[in-house]
């Protein structure tokens, strides 16, 4: 357990406009920290919310030390509020959750104590989850199916937040779009020993979720690009050049059918799309290759030049 001599414990908070769920979740967390004797921190991250969010985060930071608020300009979304938490978190275990108080804080010890069985990563599973069964509970077990089916990363709820971490294999990890949920697939490049844990789920009392039915339609397209980097992230030209070797293929095959039809099916050129489709795929062949060679040069710079945020912070309150 992560007791005051042991080290500090971060619990990240993304906020967009919960003004009636931050004191309680705040008082909720303390009494778990207290009881249990942890050194923590914990960092509220306001993602630009539009309602008394930021005058309540403020004023919560003035008055005890523990609390770290960091104000974003706008809204930039859940990731680039995580990825601000983490960047800023000076904690050996980080520990996200909701704003919402769906989450419960009394599941962290639990968390902890399984992380001290050897694990990386413990990841909460919602098992009884308080949300409407149509829209959002069968939506997010088709997902999750989907995301540990393509990943690799057996894990029942990639979409519950809280989810406990090793500052070690977390704070090289950059999360980009909504990439925030798939922190278990990039943890797992990283070596990480994973695990999961049914946690408590309550029912939102205050206020609405901030997710509809549509990030069902963005789930598979996110899965899309985090597969694509694992396997071809320092080599896109195998993925693109391969299209373009395949589609050469085809301009051979349809160039020698073509012959075929002008020199036995006696059949003019001009009688058949196959001249067209020759030079479709030659032309579709190259230019493949050609963004393949982009690709290269793009990975060459992205990972040789400087880390850059995708956020912008607009003031911060007691971070060192």
């Amino acid at each position: 357990m992560l007791k005051q001599q042991d080290g500090l414990l971060t619990i990240i908070v993304p906020v967009y406009n919960e003004q009636h769920n931050i004191r309680q979740l705040l008082s909720n967390v303390q009494v778990v920290m207290d009881k249990e004797q942890y050194a923590y921190e914990i960092i509220f991250v306001n993602d630009g919310s539009q309602d008394g969010s930021s005058e309540i985060l403020s004023s919560l930071a003035e008055h005890d030390t523990h609390v770290k608020v960091i104000h974003f300009r706008r809204n930039y979304g859940q990731t680039s509020a995580m990825m601000a938490g983490l960047d800023h978190a000076r904690g050996e275990i980080i520990i996200p959750i909701d704003a919402d108080l769906q989450n419960d804080p009394d599941d962290i010890p639990r968390l902890l104590e399984k992380l001290d069985e050897g694990f990386d990563l413990v990841s909460g599973w919602r098992k009884h989850r308080k949300d409407a069964k149509l829209t959002r509970n069968f939506p997010s077990w088709l997902a999750n199916k989907l995301i540990s089916k393509i990943s690799g990363v057996k894990l029942s709820d990639y979409g519950c937040t809280l989810k406990a971490y090793r500052r070690s294999i977390v704070e090289e990890v950059k999360l980009y779009g909504e990439m925030h949920r798939f922190l278990p697939i990039y943890a797992s490049w990283a070596g990480a020993k994973t695990t999961e844990i049914p946690v408590n789920h309550n029912p939102r009392l205050h206020g609405h979720s901030k997710y509809g039915l549509e990030r069902v339609f963005k789930v598979p397209l996110d899965l899309m690009v985090v597969k694509f980097l694992s396997v071809y992230s320092t080599k896109p030209i195998y993925i693109f050049g391969g299209f373009g070797l395949v589609s050469f293929l085809f301009a051979i095959i349809s160039f020698f059918t073509m012959l075929y039809f002008k020199y036995v099916g006696d059949k003019s050129f001009i009688e058949t799309p196959l001249p067209l489709l020759v030079a479709l795929f030659i032309l579709v062949g190259f230019l493949s290759m050609l963004m393949g060679l982009i690709a290269e040069l793009s990975i060459r710079i992205y990972h040789e030049s400087q880390n850059k945020t995708t956020y912008t912070v607009q003031n911060t309150i007691n971070i060192v």
